[in-house]
């Protein structure tokens, strides 16, 4: 099934091995996460955070989008504003950003919902509450499975 996202690939030097794009944007988002939590902390609103990651990535020259609206279809309706993604990158990942005392199954699922109704394979959850940053990322994959 295509995304509804637009399809874009990443340039490639010649004689070099290619990474794929949701694991360069990956990478950038950890290692701007890291940097942000170390510089602000923990225990600001989730939107600061959102507003600082989204202006890291755009200088980057990241296509950057925040509330990105996932419309939802059921029994034949579309809902455009069933839930809302808090950034997409490059119209291939998807940042779900929290502020909790802990990261919940819950929370993996949001993010798997998210991923499947845009039909996105690659996600973050990014915790900004935990006192190592680290402990704070977890990857999510959508595995297209429509069982």
């Amino acid at each position: 099934m295509r995304s509804r996202f637009a399809s874009r690939q990443g340039a490639k030097a010649p004689g070099s091995p290619r990474r794929p794009e949701e694991d360069v944007i990956v990478s950038a988002a950890v290692d701007e996460a890291v940097k942000i939590h170390r510089d602000l902390g923990p225990g600001l609103l989730e939107s600061v955070y959102e507003a600082v990651l989204a202006k890291r990535l755009t200088d980057q020259g990241m296509q950057v989008k925040r509330q990105v609206s996932v419309p939802l279809v059921y029994e034949g309706i579309k809902f455009k504003e069933a839930f809302r993604a808090d950034i997409v990158v490059n119209e291939k990942v998807i940042l779900e950003l929290k502020a909790v005392e802990k990261l919940t199954r819950a929370h993996k699922k949001q993010l798997l919902t998210y991923l499947k109704l845009s039909e996105l394979r690659v996600g973050l959850l990014l915790n900004f509450s935990e006192e190592l940053m680290k402990h704070g990322i977890s990857r999510v994959v959508n595995q297209f499975d429509e069982s």
